[in-house]
């Protein structure tokens, strides 16, 4: 997982709430496991017609935001299905932070595992933020998740809270797997030893 300590880029700004997660990825496209290939069908019903042809009003169809690395949105981001596939969408389009009011909690914790960083902020906050994005490319927004500040265009400095726990694993790129691996000599030491007491049990080296 890419490591996110700090994040400056174009933020598109989506004024919706209660956006779900068939909304951000529709369930057709989710017979696939792989994570790569899915940002081309995010938000789908929101960015092609029935016809498949983009929605030139829709914002992530637009110059510059074709490019965001920021979402900022309203309440009750991705509720619904627990898709994993919806961090993965947002993740292969080019997103690394969204910002908004609050989250699913299941959404939430499935974006921190896939190096999302979800920022929640106050309504208030991102209706400014929102605003500021609206500028358009040369209004860039900075994230950083090291400090624990957003910085809007003109300086200002937002601060937000990421648990310790989520923020550790974020700064330094681990998923699931990659925690697993940070213990593999105490892995292998584990199964030499088991080996020595039990040879007929299998062995299973960590990688």
């Amino acid at each position: 997982m890419e490591k996110f300590t700090k994040l400056t880029g174009i933020a598109a700004p989506l004024p919706l709430a209660n956006i779900d997660t068939d909304k951000v990825i529709p369930a057709r496209f989710l017979k696939t496991i792989k994570r790569s290939g899915l940002g081309v069908h995010l938000f789908d019903a929101l960015r092609y017609d029935k016809d498949g042809n983009e929605r030139p009003d829709f914002v992530l169809n637009q110059e510059p935001y074709r490019k965001a690395e920021i979402l900022i949105t309203h309440e009750n981001f991705g509720c619904g299905s627990s898709r994993e596939h919806a961090p993965w969408a947002l993740l292969d389009f080019g997103i690394r932070c969204i910002i908004a009011p609050d989250f699913a909690d299941i959404f939430h914790s499935n974006s921190l595992k896939n190096g999302v960083l979800p920022v929640r902020l106050s309504r208030a906050v991102c209706d400014q933020l929102i605003d500021d994005a609206k500028l358009g490319g040369n209004a860039r927004i900075t994230v950083d998740l090291e400090r624990q500040v957003v910085v809007r265009p003109n300086g200002e400095e937002i601060p937000f809270k990421v648990d310790p726990f989520s923020r550790h694993l974020l700064l330094n790129g681990l998923d699931d797997i990659g925690q697993t691996l940070q213990h593999g000599k105490a892995l292998d030491s584990y199964e030499v030893k088991r080996h020595a007491e039990q040879p007929w049990q299998p062995t299973i080296a960590a990688v």
